[in-house]
């Protein structure tokens, strides 16, 4: 039975759920949420009407809804200019990264089905630091990851890229920047190979699409990374991240038409009529699409540009104020504002794997989460990811006075290496055998979604 519930019942039962939800308006996650600040709450509620006024619309046929298809059009447009794009650039806008990317996959694979029959068994090369989106889409679609492992600097290696791709590759994909560390791959190398090859090349820019335009035009040195570059093929670019859109939409751009129609599905016995649609899902939600379009244009060039280099300055400050910490060294050198790091000699274990020898980072993770941060604790090599927002301009402090006291915690009591999440953490950092790690987590997620008693 469904309870009725008076419409003031509802929002406040609603209001009293999120109360144990993240703090993400309080800047104390680094992750999830991609928010513009405290000064610009209007723009949020701006977001939320525009979704809101579209909330019951559908994209799958955008002869019904014109509205729709006029708004994608411009999305992607101004999407295209950012990115460098000729005119003929095309694409769609997606319900999220992970939809971009599975698109992606799903439409080189089937190019080289029509273009490249012989190949059997499809290979994508990309750098062990690619998002595992492009796992789950291999995992879906029949597709072999062929990892290569990055430099020392936690770049792709280009050579080394060049040298994985062979007669059933069907693709490379490069990151602008890879989430972990915040580094943009050298993509005009690894374009140059995908020519030489004849293959195309995806740049994975969710994380970076909307903000290195804006760093770029500030002046910082960012690698080129989009289609200015020969032999990129397609970009997949989050809206609901540093475009400060409401979740979820992305864009997924084409270099031209001819390599989007591979991405287009038709069916055409269905008895219910012909049926056809450009991306993965079938009803495609108008209100994520009216809410990217509204923040683009409630923000424009000036309010990005602000946006970007608050965001920027808040990852330069984390970093001096990480740096300056004993104990605690940055990971990889980030080109936008991602920050990353770790326990200072971190050392490579004989299989391969990374732990820490002194101080337990794990540890440091349990006691900034006891003083109110949500952390995002990564491996290989073992360390703590930001992503900055303009959000985090004034908890910079905060963060760094924490953190600090956090480390010099864990120096005096080292007990707490073996208390809390650390350990397990630690063991996971340090398994060799990622079987067992998998089958623990896949059950840890079943019994979540288990049927209440």
């Amino acid at each position: 039975m469904i309870e009725t519930l008076a419409p003031e019942a509802i929002l406040a039962q609603l209001a009293a759920m999120a109360d144990k939800d993240t703090d993400w308006r309080g800047g104390r996650v680094f992750s999830l949420v991609y928010k513009a600040g405290p000064e610009h709450r209007a723009h949020e509620e701006l977001v939320a009407k525009a979704h809101a006024l579209y909330a019951s619309t559908n994209l799958l046929n955008p002869m019904a809804f014109p509205s729709l298809r006029r708004m994608e059009r411009e999305i992607v447009a101004i999407a295209a200019g950012l990115m460098n794009g000729p005119p003929s650039v095309v694409g769609t806008v997606t319900s999220g990264g992970t939809e971009s990317i599975l698109c992606a996959v799903a439409a080189y694979r089937d190019r080289a089905r029509r273009e490249r029959p012989w190949i059997r068994w499809p290979e994508l090369v990309v750098p062990s630091t690619i998002h595992p989106a492009f796992d789950k889409a291999a995992h879906y679609f029949g597709v072999r990851l062929r990892k290569v492992p990055v430099g020392a600097d936690l770049r792709a290696d280009a050579h080394a890229m060049a040298k994985a791709i062979g007669w059933q590759t069907i693709g490379v994909v490069a990151s602008a920047p890879q989430y972990p560390h915040g580094v943009v791959d050298p993509i005009a190398a690894i374009a140059a190979a995908a020519q030489r090859a004849g293959v195309p090349m995806h740049v994975d820019a969710c994380v970076g699409g909307f903000v290195l335009p804006w760093l770029e035009k500030l002046g910082r040195p960012v690698p080129r990374w989009d289609f200015r570059v020969p032999g990129v093929t397609s970009i997949s670019a989050d809206l609901h991240k540093y475009a400060y859109a409401g979740k979820g939409a992305s864009v997924l751009l084409w270099r031209d038409v001819k390599h989007m129609a591979h991405q287009i599905f038709v069916a055409t016995d269905f008895p219910g009529g012909i049926y056809a649609s450009p991306t993965l899902l079938g009803t495609r939600p108008g209100g994520p699409v009216a809410a990217a379009w509204a923040a683009l244009h409630a923000l424009g060039d000036e309010g990005y540009l602000g946006l970007a280099r608050a965001a920027v300055d808040a990852a330069d400050r984390l970093r001096a104020g990480i740096a300056g910490i004993d104990g605690l060294e940055l990971v990889g050198q980030g080109d936008a504002t991602i920050v990353a790091y770790g326990a200072a000699g971190a050392k490579a274990r004989w299989f391969g794997w990374f732990g820490t020898e002194g101080l337990d980072l794990f540890a440091v993770a349990d006691r900034m989460e006891a003083r109110g941060w949500t952390v995002d604790r990564q491996h290989r090599p073992a360390s703590i990811h930001l992503t900055v927002t303009a959000n985090h301009v004034g908890v910079v402090d905060d963060y760094v006075r924490d953190l600090r006291a956090a480390v010099e915690e864990v120096r005096g009591n080292p007990r707490l290496a073996k208390s809390g999440t650390a350990p397990m953490y630690g063991m996971a950092a340090k398994m060799p055998v990622r079987g067992l790690v998998a089958r623990n987590v896949r059950k840890l997620i079943a019994d979540m979604y288990k049927a209440a008693p």
